[in-house]
Parts: structure tokens; sequence; C-alpha cells
């Protein structure tokens, strides 16, 4: 499964009440599908998924399916640390037309490296759809290590893996050593051109709902073995990377896309707004953002 170079991690629209806004999700999707999406990852942490319910998750599925109408892969965020429940939810996202399914590391319960082998496999194996990993251990408070990444990436329809672990050397051995056609994506922005330097695919990105044009350019520029372009791009979109994580996320991006005109709605708690001071600063980074790498 080719899901592209620039992954974008969609945030999920909330009306003024809190609710689910089906018209905003339609315009988030078209905003990112113009602006350098090369496929969406729907219902991850930066969708705000621990405060959906099971029926918000299919609902946001489902509309994004519709919306993108196939024009990019929509891959759904069904992972948690409930084996049985992420199976379930995996089933009927398949079952909506998703393309392929995201499986974060079990959080809270820290599983050993054999109960981590044995949950994605277990929910792999309920699925004909391709299975991303995601290794996320500052949230997950586990390490999906190198070994297991290595042995899950042995199932068939197990085809990528989301590295947020910050982790060079954990990254090169996976990308040396996994079956061809195995992807490896970088988790955080900052990384996607040292990731792309050692092989790899490309990010699972929060930055791209604001400069997936210029993240993309970026990658074309490196792909093109014009080097010296793509990290003077880099160094210039690094401030916007990180500025957009000064708060938990997806605060700053949800304020950052109601900025440039793009209505998403506010945080679920335990998230809460931007402070006054952060909103000056997001203002003061986004502005010239948006002139970046004019093409």
């Amino acid at each position: 499964m080719n899901f592209g170079r620039i992954l974008t991690a969609m945030v999920t629209p909330f009306n003024q009440q809190g609710e689910l806004c089906v018209e905003s999700t339609k315009k988030l999707v078209q905003h990112l599908m113009e602006n350098g999406s090369d496929a969406l990852v729907v219902g991850g942490t930066t969708g705000e998924s621990p405060t959906l319910t099971t029926e918000e998750k299919l609902q946001l599925f489902k509309t994004v399916v519709e919306e993108v109408n196939g024009k990019i892969p929509v891959i759904a965020g069904t992972g948690s640390n409930n084996t049985a429940a992420s199976m379930e939810l995996t089933k009927k996202a398949q079952a909506l037309g998703v393309n392929g399914i995201m499986l974060v590391a079990p959080y809270y319960n820290k599983p050993s490296q054999e109960g981590l082998y044995q949950h994605f496999k277990t929910i792999a194996e309920a699925t004909t759809l391709p299975v991303m990993l995601y290794n996320i251990p500052g949230r997950s408070a586990v390490t999906l290590s190198v070994e297991t990444t290595l042995r899950l990436a042995q199932i068939t329809n197990i085809v990528s893996t989301k590295e947020a672990s910050g982790d060079l050397d954990a990254i090169a051995t996976i990308i040396e050593h996994a079956p061809e056609g195995f992807s490896l994506y970088s988790g955080d922005d900052s990384l996607t051109l040292p990731i792309l330097a050692i092989g790899g695919t490309g990010v699972i990105s929060v930055a791209s709902h604001i400069v997936g044009n210029q993240m993309q350019q970026m990658v074309r520029h490196y792909l093109a073995g014009q080097v010296q372009a793509a990290a003077m791009q880099h160094r210039q979109l690094v401030p916007v990377m990180n500025t957009l994580f000064m708060a938990p996320n997806p605060t700053a991006v949800k304020a950052a896309l109601e900025l440039n005109g793009v209505q998403v709605g506010p945080v679920r708690l335990p998230l809460v707004p931007l402070t006054a001071e952060q909103q000056q600063e997001l203002h003061r980074v986004m502005k010239p953002s948006m002139s970046f790498f004019v093409s």
C-alpha cells in the first residue's frame, strides 16, 4: 500500500457546543486535499481520539471516506489498549470503506514485548486492510522495540510503522532490516527530513494542516537531489512545527487553522484553549509561514 509522503494526522472538527461537526469535517478534508496531503489519518491522538465515542469515530470515518471519494487514502485510527475493542472498531471501519488502519501501542497497561506482538497480530488478523503500527512511548508509556517491530513486519498485512520515538538509531535499524515494501513514517514533523535522509518514506504530520504544500516541496527537493534547498526549507519550517506543539496537541494547530479561516472549533476537555500569550505567539509565527517557498 502506497500511502504517499505527507500524511496528515487530521484534527476532528467540533462545533461551539463541542459536538462533532460533519460540515466542518467535509470542508477540512477539502482544505487538506488541496494543500499537500497525500493521505489522511483520522481518529488518532491529533483527532482527540481519547474523547471521541465509538459512534463519533464511526461517523468521522464515514464522513471522511465519503468526502475523499477515492482521491486519497483514508487511514482510520482504531488502536487502543483494549485488543477486543480495537478488533471490533477495525472491522466496523473496514466496512465503512477506509483504506488502512493505524494501531497505536497500547497505553497505560504497559504490556511486555510479547504482549505487544500478540496485540498487534490479533488485530491485524481480524482485517484484510493494510495495518500501520504506531510507536509513541511518550504517550503510551511503553516502547515498541526494534525487534518486535521487525517481527510484526513479517505479518503480511502489517505494512508500515509510524515512529514517534525520536530514536534515529532504532529507526535506521528498522529501515535496514524490514522486509521490502515495509514503510516507515516519522511521527515528528521536525524529523521529516532526517528520517527521509536515512531511508524513511515520509511523515504523518500535524504541521501539514498549515504548511502541507511547503512540506511537499521540501520532500520533492530532497528526492530530486537538491539537498541544500530541502535543508533550507526544513530550517524555515521548524519554528512553525515547534509552535504547533507549544500546547498539548491539537490545541495549537486547531487555533492556527481558525487563524487561517478553516473552522474546526475548540478542543475538548481535558484540553483547554491557548492562553492570550500563546495566541499572540502563534499569530507571530504563523503570519510569515503562509508566504514561505512560493513555487
